[in-house]
């Protein structure tokens, strides 16, 4: 494991290749996302063991709604048995925030999220920002023109910043799996300074150990910030 020091803050994933795991397996694409859902709580998991602070998950993006309404129906669903687990668990520890456009998710799952945030509002250790409907040219749209609304006429970077979906700290680290090497509007303006780390494996597949490999590879890099 990497030094403590070495740990990053927060890691965002892009959670790649549950539909090539089904059909891997000759099963339906919708088991692939039931199989990456236990892949959620794994690295969450492994996040609480190794200190790192925050974790962003691209569980939905706005590009998704293109997909087949049977498979968007099974997303749904599967979320909403997501969230019902967050909403039972009695874990004090993971604090839940989701990060993305409202509409048009449906109002069913818009309340069960609203739920599972105010029960875990309080929760200490580890922040879980669950990007859902989300897109980071949308992100960054709504953010201008929050601040257009305000009444802004010369806007800051630090003022984008500040009106994005969710005051995190940057990412330090972006994982994604199943062998892209893209972000597919994901955090574009968070990323400027993140490390990337892709790695082959596929989303449903990915556990503890590949957890760790990705953050000692991060604790071997040298974080210049354009600075030499």
């Amino acid at each position: 494991m990497a030094e403590k020091k070495n740990i990053p803050t927060h890691i965002a994933f892009i959670m790649d290749g549950n539909g090539r795991w089904a059909q891997n397996k000759n099963l339906p694409k919708a088991k692939g996302h039931e199989e990456g859902a236990r892949s959620v709580q794994t690295v969450v998991n492994a996040a609480l063991k190794t200190g790192v602070k925050y974790i962003t998950l691209y569980a939905f993006s706005t590009e998704n709604w293109k997909r087949s309404k049977t498979e968007i129906s099974a997303l749904m669903k599967l979320l909403s048995k997501t969230l019902d687990k967050f909403i039972k668990e009695d874990d004090p520890k993971v604090k839940i925030i989701f990060s993305g456009r409202r509409e048009p998710l449906p109002q069913d799952i818009l309340a069960k999220m609203d739920k599972a945030a105010q029960i875990k509002k309080d929760n200490p250790a580890l922040v879980l920002n669950l990007a859902i409907n989300y897109g980071a040219r949308q992100e960054i749209t709504d953010a201008v023109n929050k601040l257009i609304d305000s009444g802004k006429k010369e806007i800051t970077q630090q003022e984008i910043s500040d009106a994005l979906y969710n005051n995190l700290p940057e990412p330090d680290l972006i994982v994604r799996t199943s062998g892209e090497q893209r972000l597919s509007n994901f955090l574009l303006w968070q990323a400027a300074y993140s490390e990337f780390y892709f790695t082959p494996v596929l989303w449903p597949d990915f556990k503890e150990e590949h957890f760790i490999q990705a953050v000692e590879e991060y604790g071997r890099r040298q974080r210049r910030f354009g600075g030499r």
